[in-house]
This record gives C-alpha cells, sequence and structure tokens, in this order.
C-alpha cells in the first residue's frame, strides 16, 4: 500500500532571500540531523542573467535501522539524489527527491516548495508531500515501513527547527538582511562550509529528504488548509474570520493548527489535511470545521479510511434530519423545562464546558411516557450542538484548543425506577446516535453519589459506549468526591454547585415525578414520533442493477425550474433528465426478481415503460452525470417546455475491459456479490418559477444542502451558461 504525506503550511517570519541562505548552511553536512552523513554536488548550473539555478546532489543517509537487516540488504548507507531549482526572480525553490538505493524495489518520492507568504512578502511559506511504496523488501516490507514513517516522522519535525537554528546563526555572524535579486545583478555567493568527506561520493544535508521513511498508511490527495500564519492581533477582521471558520480554498498553517487545533504529529497533520482535502472534492461549499473533521479522525485513531467512512455517514445523516438547524428550530416543551434535571454550568479547570446532570432526580420514565423517544433524542441533540457552540467560544476565551466538554453526573436518588425498560431502551439508543455522530466531544465523566443499583446500570450500557469513551469515566461513590483527588481536583471550588455542598448556585431544575395527567397514549407517541423525526426535505431511495429509480415532476408552465440537491449514499450512479408528452404508466415497485431483492415500499419506483422508444416517446434534457460513491451534487434545469419530467438515478456499470472481450476478474466476482448491485441516494428537488428562481436564469444557488453549525461555507453557487447545470 502506497503510503502519503502532506504537510500543512510552515511559516519563516523572514524574507525568502535569508531562509534561503539558512538552507544553504545546511550543506554539505548537518550535526542537527546525524542520519545525515554527506552529500556531493552532481551537477550545478545557473541561466545568463542568474535569476535561476539548477543543483543535484547525491546524498547519503545512515538509516537507523537493526544490523541484521542492514547486513540482509547488503549496504551501510541509503543514496538519495536531490534536484533543487532555485527562481530568484519569481524567489521559490523546488525541491525533488527520489531514493538511489534499492529503487527497483523501493520506491520514494518527495517534493518540498518554498516561496513568499501570500499576504506578507517578508514571510517565507514551505510545503511538503512524500510518498512511499515498498514492492518488495527480502521479506522485511512491514519492518522496513514502520522505519521509514518513524524516522520520516522525526525529520519533519526538526525541519523547522533547522532552519530556524541556522537563522540564528546568520544572525549572530551579523547577517540580518540578503538583497533581493535584480536583472542587473549576479546572484551572490553564500558562504558554504568545507566538506568534511573531501573525497567522499557524498555530503550536504537536505532540507527534509530523509531516508527509506515516509507516513501513514492512508490515501487522499494533496493538502489543504487555511490562511498561512499571521498573528491575530495584526489580521485585519475579514481574514481572521476566514482563519477561525475555514474556507474550502485555504490553506491549514501549522500554527493556526497548534493555536486552534491542538498538537498533532506530523502524521496526525497530514491526515487532516488530506481527509479535509477529500471533502472538498466531493462535498463543495459544506466542509465541517476542521476541529470536527479532527474529531472523526481521533475516534479512529487517525485511520483515514474508517474516519471517512464515519464521517460521511454523520454528515448525512445531519442534512437528513437538519441537525444543523437544530438550535434555531428546536425549543424544548415545558415539561423537559420543568423536569429534566440537566443544563450547562460554567467550565472546569482546562476550559472546558461542563454539563451538570442530576439524572438520580430525574423521572426518566416520566419524561419517556410523557415526550416519547424521539423528543428526548432531540433534547439530547441539542445539547451537543450546544456543546460544540460552547467548545469553540471558549477556544476564543482561553486561547487555547478546547475540542470536548465534561459532564458531571450526580446519581442521588437512583434506584430501580431509573431500570424502567422502555427508559433503559431509550437511553441505549440516545447513546448510539451520540456516540456516532459527536466522537470524541465528552473530554471528561464525573460520576457522583454512585449507589448500589449503579452496577446494574453500568452492566446494560457499558457495552454501547466505546473503549476510549469508558476510559474517561471517573466514579466516586458516597461523599468520595469530597476529599483529596476529588471533585475540586477538576473543578474549582467557587464553581461546585450547591447541591454538591459547594458554594455555586446552580440553575437546574429540581426534578421530580412527572404528573401522570401528562402522559401520553401509545398512538399520540408514534404520531408525535413520525411527525418529529419525518420532518426532513430528503428522502431516500435504492437502486438496483437493472431497476433504477424515477421521479415524475409535471411542469404546466414553461421555463420553470427543477432543482435538486442529492448525495450517494453508496455505489455509483448514472443521472439522467427526460421529458415526455405523455404521463408514465402507475409507478412500478418491484425490483429485479434476478437478484432476490425486496425492496421497501416506495424506495425504488420506476416510470418509463419498457415498450418506450427514447427520441420518440420520451427524450433526454441534460448530458448523463456520472455520480461516485460519497459524492453531493446540487444542480438547475430551466425547462423548455410544459409536459413531464423524468429525473432518473440508474446502477452505472463499470466499463469492461477494452482490450479483450473477456470479463474481468472483479466484473465476475461483483456479479456474485448482491451488494454490489445496490446503490443509495438521498435527495431532494424542488420546482420554482423564473420569478422565485434565486439569482439570475442562469445561476443555482443550493440552499438545502449547508451544515451551518460545522461549516462557514454553507452553500454552493455556480455559473452556467446554458439552461442547465450540474454542480458537484
Amino acid at each position: 500500500m502506497v503510503q502519503k504525506y502532506q504537510s500543512p503550511v510552515r511559516v519563516y517570519k523572514h524574507p525568502f532571500e535569508l531562509v534561503m541562505a539558512a538552507y544553504e548552511r545546511r550543506f554539505p553536512t548537518c550535526h542537527l540531523i546525524p542520519m545525515f552523513v554527506a552529500s556531493d554536488v552532481v551537477e550545478e548550473e545557473t541561466n545568463e542573467d542568474g535569476s535561476n539555478t539548477r543543483v543535484e546532489r547525491r546524498c547519503a543517509l545512515d538509516v537507523d535501522a537493526p544490523r541484521l537487516l542492514k547486513r540482509i540488504a547488503g549496504v551501510e548507507y541509503v543514496y538519495f539524489i536531490q534536484n533543487n531549482t532555485l527562481n530568484r526572480k519569481e524567489r521559490t525553490l523546488h525541491i525533488e527527491s527520489h531514493n538511489e538505493t534499492f529503487s527497483n524495489r523501493v520506491i520514494i518520492h518527495e517534493t518540498c516548495c518554498y516561496s513568499v507568504h501570500p499576504e506578507n512578502d517578508a514571510w517565507t511559506c514551505f510545503e511538503q508531500t512524500a510518498s512511499l511504496d515498498i514492492k518488495s523488501f527480502f521479506g522485511f516490507e512491514s519492518t522496513v515501513e514502520k522505519i521509514a514513517m518513524k524516522q520520516y516522522a522525526s525529520s519533519i519535525k526538526k525541519g523547522k527547527e533547522i532552519i530556524e537554528f541556522y537563522l540564528k546563526e546568520l544572525q549572530d555572524d551579523g547577517i540580518s538582511h540578503v538583497p533581493r535579486w535584480t536583472p542587473s545583478s549576479l546572484p551572490l555567493p553564500l558562504p558554504r562550509p568545507t566538506s568534511l568527506f573531501s573525497s567522499s561520493p557524498i555530503l550536504p544535508k537536505l532540507t527534509v529528504t530523509p531516508p527509506v521513511s515516509i507516513p501513514l498508511p492512508i490515501n487522499a490527495k494533496d493538502s489543504t488548509a487555511q490562511e498561512a500564519n499571521r498573528d491575530s492581533s495584526t489580521l485585519p477582521a475579514d481574514i481572521l474570520t476566514e482563519i477561525l471558520t475555514g474556507t474550502p480554498e485555504d490553506k491549514l498553517d501549522a500554527d493556526y493548527i497548534k493555536r486552534y487545533l491542538g498538537d498533532l504529529t506530523p502524521l496526525q497533520e497530514s491526515c487532516l489535511i488530506r481527509l479535509r482535502k477529500w471533502l472538498q472534492e466531493t462535498h463543495k461549499g459544506k466542509i465541517p470545521k476542521d476541529e470536527h473533521i479532527l474529531r472523526f479522525l481521533r475516534a479512529r485513531d487517525f485511520n483515514m479510511d474508517k474516519a471517512r467512512e464515519i464521517l460521511c455517514q454523520s454528515l448525512t445523516w445531519r442534512k437528513q434530519h437538519q441537525v444543523d438547524y437544530l438550535l434555531e428550530t428546536w425549543s424544548s416543551p415545558q415539561v423537559l423545562q420543568d423536569y429534566y434535571t440537566g443544563g450547562w454550568h460554567h467550565h472546569d479547570r482546562d476550559g472546558r464546558p461542563l454539563y451538570v446532570l442530576r439524572l438520580g432526580q430525574m423521572d426518566t420514565k416520566g419524561l419517556v411516557r410523557a415526550l416519547g423517544e424521539e423528543s428526548l433524542l432531540r433534547h439530547v441533540l441539542s445539547i451537543n450542538e450546544e456543546g460544540l457552540r460552547r467548545c469553540e467560544e471558549n477556544t476564543k476565551v482561553f486561547g487555547r484548543p478546547i475540542s470536548c466538554w465534561t459532564c458531571l453526573v450526580d446519581l442521588e436518588g437512583l434506584n430501580m425506577r431509573h431500570l424502567w425498560r422502555p427508559g433503559v431502551k431509550a437511553l441505549l439508543r440516545i447513546i448510539e446516535v451520540v456516540e456516532a455522530n459527536y466522537p470524541e466531544t465528552l473530554g471528561r465523566l464525573l460520576i457522583l453519589r454512585a449507589p448500589r443499583v449503579f452496577p446494574v446500570l453500568w452492566t446494560l450500557v457499558s457495552p454501547f459506549i466505546d473503549e476510549n469513551t469508558r476510559k474517561k469515566f471517573l466514579i466516586f461513590a458516597g461523599n468520595d468526591y469530597q476529599g483529596p483527588g476529588g471533585l475540586v481536583d477538576y473543578i474549582d471550588k467557587e464553581i461546585i454547585p450547591d447541591f454538591l455542598a459547594g458554594e455555586c448556585m446552580c440553575e437546574i431544575p429540581e426534578g421530580g415525578l412527572v404528573p401522570k395527567s401528562m402522559y401520553r397514549t401509545t398512538e399520540e407517541l408514534e404520531n408525535e414520533d413520525v411527525r418529529l423525526w419525518t420532518e426532513t426535505i430528503y428522502h431516500s431511495a435504492s437502486i438496483f442493477k437493472g431497476a433504477p429509480h424515477e421521479l415524475l415532476i409535471e411542469i404546466i408552465d414553461a421555463s420553470s425550474v427543477i432543482t435538486w440537491d442529492f448525495d450517494m449514499c453508496k455505489g455509483d450512479v448514472v443521472f439522467n433528465i427526460y421529458h415526455s408528452k405523455r404521463a408514465p404508466q402507475p409507478p412500478r415497485k418491484d425490483p429485479p426478481a434476478a437478484h432476490g431483492i425486496t425492496s421497501p415500499v416506495g424506495n425504488n419506483v420506476q416510470l418509463i415503460d419498457k415498450s418506450w422508444t427514447l427520441g420518440q416517446d420520451y427524450s433526454m434534457v441534460e448530458s448523463p452525470l456520472t455520480c461516485k460513491e460519497g459524492e453531493s451534487v446540487q444542480g438547475s434545469h430551466i425547462t423548455r417546455w410544459p409536459g413531464f419530467y423524468i429525473l432518473q438515478w440508474k446502477f452505472h456499470n463499470m466499463p469492461a475491459c477494452l482490450a479483450t472481450n473477456l470479463p474481468r476478474v472483479e466484473d465476475v466476482l461483483a456479479t456474485l456479490q448482491v451488494s454490489s448491485h445496490k446503490c443509495k441516494v438521498m435527495y431532494y428537488t424542488e420546482v420554482l418559477g423564473s420569478e422565485d428562481f434565486r439569482g439570475s436564469m442562469t445561476s443555482l444557488e443550493s440552499s438545502h444542502s449547508g451544515f451551518s453549525q460545522l461549516s462557514a461555507a454553507t452553500t454552493s453557487s455556480s455559473q452556467s451558461q446554458s439552461s442547465s447545470m450540474i454542480s458537484r
């Protein structure tokens, strides 16, 4: 598997020319990187006006590997070829490196770039990408990969420190300014230390061209990120806002990561950048905030494939149930305001928002009977959404990354009544939803005054709680929380609630039994639950091989605008739009019997009769669009004629091998798997009159695709020169 690395933008608050002078001091050897043994200039050439210089070096690295492995490989040093291209006019240095040793077994490629900061030409930016592909290595492929990743990560970490060291050395030598290149000037020779290996075929030291090393196993693409590093005090308000919220086109800067996201290893930074880039390419205009992406990465130990899967599922869930608008649209029923014994209460010693829940005083049975499971779930989701908002606020207030909150649960009063089966069922479902969509938001859970019945409850719920989350639980029985190592270690004494023998008044309902007069019948609760959780403008459909899903839209007035917004939850489809003057027959809902698949009613609808002929009975009005799994697609079509328009999502058949008529192995295997013949799409459509269409007749603004709480860029807008437009 190819390992990839993408760095954030690292910023030196020094001019490009001075950084280049510091960079040259790293050659021919560098005592700060012991494994960089030596290097030798193989070729050097400068153009006539001196604006461009290309240097090729052969570098030797003493890889820290087991002696036995070195003996088996038959080498003492690993050699790399480094090509540097310095453009003094454009003020850029491009570095390309690849391994010479074992090049037929291991492929290592690295590119680096020094350039001028786009907002401040007195600063210098540095970016770096690398890849490692181990084809074979005497049966030690896994060992070599681990060694490579470890050493590469360590060299990345030292990279900026080394440049800063030589910048200080220049300053100590009285060099604080290097003039810029001008057409009339020749390049100034920089002092180069004499080689320690006068006859050795190797000598200098590279920026970040380490040995057989590279990062985490994950596939993704280039970097992405935020603004280049600046002190927030000197930034204009609009730029500061952009840095804090993030936009799809910006670059993540290393100082921004440290200030707002925390201390990450180089490989963790790379995972964040590459997952963010992938989201930009497939979820245009709806990119979650960096801290939210980071939570999902942490929840899967920075395995990018696993994190991407659960993040996409969560984004689809948020969109389907409009969770982004929950804080604006949800108002707690009066019974919750009176009897739900929980609320936000200042913050803990680490600056995390503090949520207090007096579970022992809560009538869980009464709340479930009076409100239903769905209302309780929605209330808990609103608490989590509020927690995300408070984390952002506290990050700004305390000047350090705060991405989770602390929960204090008081169990005084907990008894067998709380183990009422429907109540436990509701609790387990809430835990399941929160675990899936708010990972790594709980920093610490303080459980106080746990009674004897608590182990029974814990046995029921603990299997549904992630292992990493369980490690954050601290349980105190009786009054143990009042002694050393208790509550005062985590919460300032001044804000300990009064009901815990503290001095701070806590504005949380006292709770008590919910009057039975407020209980609702099962039928009422079921109807209310349906009303609450089907309040979504999106519909789901399944697409099978040989059975597309089709949606009929009748247009009365020409020049109406059909708009759509859909997400590919599973599989690849081809999206088509057809027009017909005749109304299709009543829809067929039977999926193809050949696969033995039973589709839910209304989940797969087919409208186009098999006897219809394309070009006679109906016509295609848009070019087919292939939509890949994970993509989000928005678009519009301006109708030219009245009649019946059919939106079709059709199973995408992979193209057969062009070189032979024989089926490919992959195709044969796919036919054996029923799951490979099913796709899932979540869609929303709307028909607008031309006078109601936002903007002009050639623009689209999709206002139903945003993630308002998780993304600064909540909508996407695209321009089209034709009457129809599809934007990804």
